[in-house]
């Protein structure tokens, strides 16, 4: 099944920097709020004089264009100076998740060959132990709000800022040249660096954030994902500076009661739209401090990285009296490319194609598949990332072509909507017949009792493949395996019901909120 949507907007020109696009498009918005952090507001003109700085700065201490610059920063305002810094200066930054060991480092260190550091003081230690394991050296390491004193090899950004003078001109990049680099999650197997492009931001924030969600000048976002995530990339910079919005910035994890501190503005402005994942509602949802919808500013919610529980969504909407709005992207296609749209709430299914975006279900043999038959969801796109660097085959495993095969199974509906039926790797074959992990677990959560849930396939003694649940109850309560298969039968066909339950204190996930089934699958590799 091939959807397609077409491009509304203009392509960027060929000589393009996504950092001087940003800059150019707040031109006159000199005072106002860009990001507002707990040690205060970098206001866009701020904003604007810091990038040319760090240009200036790493230009000065040897960084030549496409040079990469790893970038491992708590969110707060330092943050875009650092990432836009590097793309204003030709360098490549390598955004990377701040909850990550020394080892993890020390390989993205020899990976990415990066000649520079970026780093916030607080993770100058683990940094320090990564370039220790590496067979790897970088040049400088910039530390930016250093908690004590600096070797000679480090410098404070603050002195280094101060120290130049705003570079005029940024490089001269193309639309195509590679920009930034991401991570992927690593959820299986060692995590890929993710090639985007100076126009890939770009086209996420004209064709989402502005075509979908409809971002405005007025609105104050805030982001549970943290900025190194592609989701927390265009939530809390592309996105709101297309626009010239206001970004607050937490450098914490995003538990229920600091994102509820957040929601109330005990740290700044209140969010008019907050972006979060579904295992960070359910959480929020279940904790009795939840804000009053009187309490909020609060006009749209968005979530990504799993699907939306129904369940979930319209709780939410009756509980906060805002709507979520789920949608589908991925680390290799930069933010969401299906939507649900602000004015068009299917709670249940993630939504329709965003316009720019084409979509094809394809089965097993490669061809289309027909309505309401499951199938390996392909996107075609202009924000597909370049490339997996130095992974030739998995380049072509998924950038095949004008299409990018995303690893998920969907079930395009007769509205033209979207269903998730789960990862490619995670889809189950029950009695012949597939059954999605993803809609046991969303019967499974609509019990009162239960707080969260993930179901993988085991094998029995026969060699045959079964559904099995790991659940976690909600606090106090004391559902048994039997009330829940019961429940189970009730709301699935009876080939689905999961054959074994047991019950947990927490599941494994990634640092995204994405549960790891791999790990639970490592656990029963012995057939029971």
């Amino acid at each position: 099944m091939d959807d397609s949507a077409p491009l509304d907007v203009a392509p960027p020109v060929d000589v393009f920097n996504f950092a001087q696009h940003l800059l150019q498009r707040n031109t006159g918005r000199g005072d106002k709020p860009a990001y507002v952090d707990d040690r205060g507001t970098l206001s866009y003109g701020q904003l604007d004089e810091r990038v040319r700085r760090l240009a200036a700065a790493l230009k000065s201490l040897g960084v030549r264009p496409e040079e990469r610059v790893l970038l491992l920063m708590q969110d707060c305002n330092d943050w875009p100076v650092a990432f836009l810094g590097s793309l204003y200066a030709g360098a490549v930054p390598v955004a990377v998740n701040t909850l990550l060991t020394a080892d993890d480092y020390a390989y993205m260190l020899e990976h990415s060959r990066a000649q520079m550091a970026l780093v916030s003081g607080a993770l100058l230690p683990v940094l320090n132990a990564a370039l220790i394991k590496a067979d790897h050296e970088v040049r400088k390491v910039i530390v930016a709000r250093p908690e004590g004193p600096l070797h000679p090899s480090e410098v404070e950004l603050e002195s280094l800022l101060a120290a130049h003078a705003s570079l005029d001109r940024p490089a001269t990049t193309h639309a195509d040249d590679p920009a930034f680099w991401l991570y992927s999650s690593g959820s299986t197997g060692r995590p890929k660096g993710t090639v985007h492009s100076h126009a890939n931001p770009y086209w996420t924030a004209e064709l989402y954030g502005r075509g979908v969600l409809g971002l405005r000048e007025d609105d104050v976002c805030f982001s549970a994902a943290k900025l190194f995530f592609a989701y927390g990339l265009g939530n809390a910079l592309s996105f709101p500076l297309s626009v010239g919005a206001t970004t607050l910035l937490m450098p914490e994890r995003p538990t229920p009661r600091a994102t509820f501190a957040r929601w109330r503005g005990q740290h700044g402005p209140r969010p008019t739209v907050f972006f979060g994942a579904p295992t960070g509602y359910a959480g929020m949802l279940a904790d009795a401090d939840l804000p009053r919808p009187d309490e909020l500013a609060l006009r749209m919610a968005s979530s990504a990285g799993e699907a939306l529980p129904a369940e979930i969504g319209q709780r939410f909407k009756h509980q906060v009296g805002v709507d979520i709005v789920d949608g589908l992207g991925s680390t290799e296609m930069l933010h969401c490319y299906v939507s649900n749209t602000p004015d068009r709430i299917q709670y249940g299914c993630t939504g329709w194609p965003v316009p720019g975006y084409r979509i094809e279900l394809r089965g097993d043999d490669g061809q289309p598949v027909p309505d309401g038959e499951p199938g390996d969801l392909y996107v075609q796109g202009p924000s597909s990332a370049l490339m997996y660097w130095g992974n030739r085959v998995k380049t072509r495993e998924t950038f095949q072509g004008d299409w990018t095969k995303s690893g998920d199974k969907y079930i395009r509906q007769a509205d033209g909507s979207y269903l998730c039926a789960g990862r490619t790797d995670d889809m189950l074959k029950v009695s012949g017949i597939y059954v999605s992990p993803f809609e046991v677990e969303a019967t499974l959560i609509q019990h009162p009792e239960v707080l969260e849930a993930a179901v993988i396939g085991v094998t029995d003694a026969q060699g045959l493949t079964k559904t099995k649940a790991y659940v976690v109850r909600k606090p106090g309560t004391a559902v048994t395996t039997e009330a829940l298969q019961a429940f189970a039968k009730q709301h699935l066909a009876p080939y689905k019901y999961p054959r074994q339950i047991e019950f947990v204190d927490e599941l494994p996930k990634t640092a995204t909120g994405k549960i790891q089934r791999f790990r639970l699958r490592a656990l029963n590799e012995t057939p029971v």
